[in-house]
């Protein structure tokens, strides 16, 4: 296989996404993987970049770092969110450059997409209008990585790969309310309502927009398949292929968690994008092929929750 003996750098590679990355790597027999973490490298720091490129001289880079949140922490942190993930990935990319690695993949996301862009989603349409507002910092971000990797593939031959993954969850998530996403969100809401007797949870916006979920197993799948075999400087899509409404997966969850009290809608809260699904067709092209059915994803989301907490 093209990775199994190759020198691999994860960033991120000890969070929720890249736990998951790094332990499929290793499934496949890569052993050659290495994590940085902030207390050393500070990835927003041209420096610190340059000393862990010269310190473990990867061959490969999946860079998955970011500055993430919710609907709540994008609103709260438009500049945070634009500049350390637009900081991340250009230097990360530019040293990367400089010291020649054989590939580079990077993470992008559906909060690329226009806000009112035709779904399912498909990757010639992510230039076509502004992001939906209440994540443009973080979707323009991502956007500029996707701009360079392209321009650094035109000019310098570089083998950059840009994956635009949809809303991911499963066993690791982030339940913190501050800055977690969606589901996690809605699991620890009920299961602390239960646990304080209330008799209801209250969400933002209607509950009419939709999203595509998928499991964050299928994704590191996802990811390091198109690491390994995808080389074409148009971005690609991870995602379910499922179109999803926030009110249903609230009532699923619900039933999940045994919580029996009301779902309440502060309708003056925003909804985010209206529409999410992605068109998968050009990663199943190259083998990509998400096994986990969203049922089953929650089950076991919710199951690790209640065990770990």
């Amino acid at each position: 296989m093209f990775l199994s003996n190759k020198r691999i750098c994860v960033t991120g590679g000890a969070g929720f996404l890249g736990t998951h990355v790094v332990n499929r790597l290793r499934s496949m027999g890569c052993s050659k993987i290495f994590v940085p973490s902030i207390e050393n490298y500070d990835l927003r720091r041209r420096d610190d970049v340059q000393r862990m490129y010269q310190d473990e001289k990867p061959e490969i880079v999946i860079h998955l770092a970011a500055t993430v949140g919710g609907l709540g922490a994008n609103i709260d942190n438009p500049g945070k969110f634009l500049y350390d993930n637009a900081v991340m990935g250009l230097e990360l990319l530019d040293v990367g450059r400089l010291f020649e690695v054989e590939r580079f993949c990077q993470m992008g996301s559906a909060c690329e997409y226009p806000r009112d862009a035709a779904v399912p989603l498909q990757e010639a349409d992510v230039w076509t209008g502004y992001p939906e507002e209440s994540n443009a910092p973080y979707g323009i971000a991502k956007r500029t990585l996707l701009a360079l990797g392209q321009a650094y593939r035109k000019q310098y031959g570089m083998s950059v790969v840009h994956v635009l993954s949809t809303n991911l969850y499963g066993p690791g998530d982030n339940f913190n309310l501050a800055t977690s996403h969606i589901i996690p969100a809605v699991i620890k809401r009920c299961f602390d309502a239960k646990e304080k007797s209330e008799g209801s949870i209250t969400m933002w916006g209607t509950g009419q927009a939709t999203r595509d979920f998928i499991f964050v197993k299928d994704a590191a799948e996802g990811i390091v398949l198109a690491t390994e075999v995808y080389d074409s400087p148009e971005p690609v899509n991870l995602g379910s292929g499922q179109e999803v409404s926030i009110l249903e997966i609230t009532n699923r969850i619900k039933l999940l968690t045994g919580f029996q009290g009301d779902i309440l809608w502060d309708t003056t809260k925003p909804n985010g994008q209206p529409r999410r699904v992605l068109d998968i067709s050009r990663a199943r092209a190259f083998g990509f092929a998400p096994k986990t059915l969203l049922e089953a994803g929650l089950r076991e989301t919710t199951q690790w929750y209640v065990q770990s907490r």
